[in-house]
């Protein structure tokens, strides 16, 4: 059984992936942006595409793009950023009902292709650059996105390892921009930025439904032409020399924020990668998870205890919430955790039951439309070719033996403690 048929061509400057399924009533539309993460563009990039949704030149305000949407069977459209390894993602979603099951045989999927395309390609210009007004505006709501962070402290707690663990590489870097660069954006700057990622980013449309590749093909063709020449991001690089450092940060927070950083040496592209999933499932991925039942449970040290894996950067974070005078006993206890790990101490039955977590999530991301996006877009990230059967498989292969080895690869990078005024740590 193949669970995802996708087809590529490259049609004017972008590749065109069409993935049927006849899972969804809807249809559903995603153009992905990608380029290097660097510091000169990150902040433009979070603001573009914001400003891009605003308007075209044909429905030049919100409300009459949102109308001809309306019109379009409730159409829907959305932005977003992503930060993938050394890579910055701007993406462009839309869902619009598939017409074969409508009376009315309005050509949906292509006018909701065409309308990405005049978002894309045909923006709302004033004097031939973006409109100051909605730039104005935008760099006021980025300014709000990125102080958002700062308010939650779990996501700033998050932030925070990731600035001191990777100091000196783009990964450092916000998703959504650098606050003390928005200032410095006008509309002709942001403009000519613009023009520079149609040239020079690498452009990827996804359309998910039950439709015809062919079509899809000449919609694309008709409706899209970029002249771009891509040049990837340098690969994420390991040689670096991992010192153990601490990071402890005092600000009136009720409850401390412990995260911790490791290199795994292993990323998305790795025979590895896939025993990497299942150790990190079996040490903090799950909620029957090392983590989980010693920090929380048993010790009950933390308010939660969880380990997530960058893919395609090669981190793995753990996260947990305490009480400051618990500091030193949480970190004894994650740092057990992961020497037993290593060591290969867990049972047949935390090996088995993982490896079926792991299945059972990853079915349960293609079951949405964006969830198919976003699984078959790690081979762009990766630049390689891993079928989503593959992928399954790798993981049921996986043996013991492969976590312990993989095991051996991950190191202790950066403890990062954020901990209320006066407590102790």
């Amino acid at each position: 059984m193949t669970y995802i048929d996708e087809e590529i061509v490259d049609v004017n400057g972008l590749s065109v992936h069409t993935l049927r399924t006849k899972k969804f009533k809807t249809n559903t539309i995603v153009l992905k942006l990608l380029a290097p993460l660097n510091k000169q563009d990150v902040t433009y990039r979070a603001l573009l595409p914001y400003v891009l949704q605003r308007g075209t030149k044909n429905f030049p305000t919100s409300t009459s793009l949102r109308q001809h949407l309306d019109e379009l069977y409730g159409a829907t459209l959305h932005v977003d950023l992503a930060k993938k390894g050394e890579n910055h993602i701007i993406s462009f979603r839309m869902e619009i009902a598939n017409e074969k099951f409508l009376s009315d045989s309005t050509p949906l999927l292509e006018k909701g292709i065409k309308l990405l395309s005049e978002i894309i390609l045909d923006p709302l210009l004033e004097g031939g650059v973006f409109k100051e007004e909605i730039v104005t505006q935008e760099k006021r709501t980025m300014k709000q996105r990125i102080q958002s962070v700062y308010d939650d402290k779990m996501r700033y707690s998050n932030l925070r390892l990731v600035q001191e663990m990777c100091k000196e590489e783009p990964y450092a870097l916000h998703v959504n921009g650098e606050i003390d660069d928005i200032d410095g954006i006008s509309p002709k700057t942001l403009f000519d930025y613009y023009q520079k990622a149609l040239r020079s980013d690498k452009i990827d449309l996804y359309v998910v439904g039950d439709l015809n590749q062919q079509e899809v093909e000449g919609y694309a063709k008709k409706h899209f032409s970029f002249d771009n020449a891509f040049e990837p991001a340098v690969e994420a690089t390991f040689n670096k020399d991992v010192k153990e450092k601490e990071v402890i940060e005092e600000q009136d927070v009720k409850q401390g924020k412990l995260n911790i950083g490791y290199r795994t040496n292993s990323t998305y592209c790795d025979d590895d990668y896939y025993a990497l999933q299942v150790f990190n499932g079996i040490f903090g991925g799950f909620s029957h998870s090392k983590l989980f039942i010693n920090v929380r449970e048993k010790a009950s040290l933390a308010y939660y205890a969880a380990s997530r894996v960058e893919s395609h950067k090669g981190l793995l974070m753990v996260m947990s919430g305490i009480e400051n005078q618990n500091y030193n006993q949480a970190v004894t206890i994650i740092r057990e955790q992961m020497a037993a790990m290593k060591k290969g101490d867990f049972t047949d039955q935390e090996f088995a039951q993982t490896k079926a977590v792991i299945r059972n999530q990853l079915l349960e991301t293609i079951d949405t439309p964006y969830g198919i996006v976003e699984i078959v877009y790690h081979n762009i990230i990766a630049q390689i070719n891993r079928s989503f059967d593959e992928y399954l498989q790798g993981i049921e292969k996986v043996t013991k033996e492969d976590v312990v080895k993989v095991g051996e690869k991950v190191e202790l990078d950066t403890i990062y403690f954020l901990k209320g005024m006066g407590g102790n740590a």
